[in-house]
């Protein structure tokens, strides 16, 4: 496929842009944005001179330089793409930021709640856009399951169990619930539309001391459901299965599968009212599966399209800051009750209350 630059034609509105970090998710940025309409890519920014010159010989069009100063100076650069470690995400977003440059970050947005409330803050008091890369919001499964759970076809969601575990990635600056984690918490808010009230953890450090490579999650959400994710970077195969239970159908995702990710069930239990005191008759309900369609596309695309699209009209993204920082929030809690062994966390906590409401300065 040509990944060069599309032209733009003559009156089009153009999003000058710049990607910093060319490392695991930087290669598939750089040829989408190359091929996204009111987009053009600028500069790339990496530490690593060895990345920069790989980028050079595909693409030697593009600018390249070592410095983050350089795109922090440039004034025609509109907004940034952060694809580098979690650590380094709320420094240089900060400075994206106060340079008044829109900025969309790799997820999870910060590696500390405090952190991610400031950066809310920058972005409302700037006007700018603030949007985080959780790709999961913008797959086609995704989205169709939220329909699906929104229309009230499945009746009230009881309960949802997730499993998200692979052989790998271990990696000694996270753990396996911020790097895997972060996608079905950020799944999770938008189906249903709300945050957990109640969270605890459980996991061990198998291979590395201190590196969580397994874990489990359970929760609680307002409205009634509760949710157990498994997540690990140890198993046999990779699985990405999600099972939903409402009390009228239930749902399976699996999202390893080319074809027939989703499959709803008409199955449940029907209680009948009893004829005489003390009766208490059950009926088992066995109906139809249906396999409902799905567009084929590819989320990343859409997702810096959609970030496009927000930058230009000034619309809020469907993973904006806010979104990112329930995230982190939830992450936050999670590793407190893990590393602590202090069982359930609340998320009602008082300091988060006076963070949150810090953040209403517009």
């Amino acid at each position: 496929m040509d990944d060069r630059a599309k032209p733009a034609s003559k009156g089009t509105v153009v999003i000058s842009l710049a990607i910093v970090g060319y490392g695991y998710w930087g290669p598939n940025i750089v040829r989408i944005v190359r091929q996204t309409d009111h987009a053009t890519l600028k500069i790339c920014c990496d530490s690593n001179p060895q990345q920069l010159a790989v980028l050079s010989r595909k693409h030697p069009d593009v600018s390249t330089t070592l410095d983050f100063q350089d795109v922090l100076d440039d004034p025609a650069i509109q907004a940034v793409i952060l694809a580098t470690p979690i650590s380094t995400h709320h420094a240089l977003a900060k400075q994206a930021l106060l340079h008044g440059k829109h900025v969309l970050v790799e997820k999870p947005m910060t590696d500390r709640l405090e952190d991610a409330v400031e950066l809310n803050e920058l972005a409302s008091v700037n006007r700018l856009t603030l949007m985080v890369n959780h790709t999961f919001l913008y797959s086609p499964p995704i989205i169709k399951i939220r329909e699906i759970i929104q229309s009230g076809e499945l009746g009230k969601v009881f309960f949802i169990n997730m499993m998200r575990v692979n052989l790998g990635m271990h990696s000694s600056r996270s753990n396996v619930i911020w790097d895997l984690g972060a996608h079905d918490l950020s799944i999770l808010s938008y189906w249903l539309n709300e945050q957990p009230s109640e969270i605890q953890a459980f996991g061990r450090d198998c291979i590395a001391k201190g590196v969580h490579d397994v874990a489990y999650l359970n929760m609680r959400f307002p409205s009634g459901p509760v949710v157990n994710v498994n997540v690990s970077w140890l198993s046999p195969s990779k699985y990405r299965n999600t099972i939903i239970v409402g009390s009228r159908k239930m749902l399976v995702f699996d999202d390893t599968r080319n074809e027939e990710k989703i499959k709803i069930y008409d199955r449940g239990i029907d209680v009948k009212p009893p004829d005489s005191f003390g009766e208490f008759q059950l009926t088992y309900r066995t109906g139809d599966i249906v396999i409902p369609a799905l567009e084929s596309k590819e989320p990343l695309s859409d997702m810096i399209a959609h970030f496009i699209d927000c930058v230009m009209h000034h619309k809020k993204p469907r993973s904006d800051g806010q979104n990112g920082l329930d995230v982190v929030r939830t992450l936050h809690f999670a590793m407190k009750s893990l590393r602590e062994n202090s069982g359930v966390q609340y998320l009602s906590d008082p300091w988060l209350a006076a963070s949150e409401s810090a953040m209403k300065v517009i």
